[in-house]
């Protein structure tokens, strides 16, 4: 199996992929990325793109998974015959493009669940056929930091659990998923975050933008916040 991603996450895939006994055929991601991987194959890239042919040599079993990945697979990678799994934090197709911000419209519009998404990886953005999902809830009281790591647990959880499904049959096509969300759909990408500012007063926007101790990890969410 190869990964291509980067932080907490992605690490914890990795390493309970070892742990299961299953083979780590390459790790792809920025340079801080390899700091907390375990011993494993690591290719540093900024674009997966411009290592398509890499990735193409060192699958040995057809699969990549994408975990915690700000990448996007063009052309170069989904030509290569690779199967690419992604875990989405966020029901699709109500909420595909970054997670951290679509949590916050989704708290804004009044959502009372969310949900880690596995789908395949298509030319589109978080368009991919859905495989599986791991819904969690979101308290009428929660701030948005609690409800993002509670989102960040869910990911790892779905990870691990469609993990041996995958393995065991890389053509595995998932089961059956109920879209979660009030909105038909949406993306929420850079001008979604532009815009977050227009909101402030909304009644929730404090507790939907109370990024507490993890406005470090998310700078441009904090940036447009500020």
């Amino acid at each position: 199996m190869i990964f291509v991603g980067e932080g907490a996450l992605l690490r914890r895939a990795v390493q309970h992929t070892l742990d299961s006994g299953l083979a780590v055929d390459l790790v792809c991601g920025p340079a801080a990325a390899r700091a907390s991987l375990p011993d494993v194959p690591f290719l540093r890239v900024e674009d997966v793109n411009s290592v398509a042919a890499e990735l193409a040599d060192a699958g040995t079993d057809g699969l990549l998974w994408s975990v915690n990945n700000r990448m996007i697979f063009r052309a170069p990678v989904l030509s290569t015959g690779l199967r690419i799994l992604n875990i989405h934090h966020g029901p699709l197709p109500a909420y595909r493009g970054l997670p951290e911000v679509a949590l916050v419209y989704a708290m804004l519009r009044g959502e009372r669940e969310f949900a880690a998404t596995l789908h395949e990886v298509d030319a589109g953005i978080d368009t991919g056929r859905t495989l599986a999902a791991e819904p969690y809830p979101i308290g009428e009281s929660d701030p948005y930091h609690v409800v993002l790591r509670r989102g960040l647990q869910a990911c790892h959880q779905l990870f691990e659990r469609c993990l041996p499904l995958v393995a065991a049959d890389p053509g595995w096509t998932g089961t059956p998923t109920q879209p979660t969300g009030v909105d038909p759909g949406g993306y929420f990408g850079r001008k979604a975050l532009a815009r977050l500012p227009e909101h402030r007063s909304h009644p929730e926007f404090g507790r939907a933008t109370d990024l507490g101790f993890l406005a470090g990890y998310l700078p441009e969410l904090a940036a447009a916040l500020a």
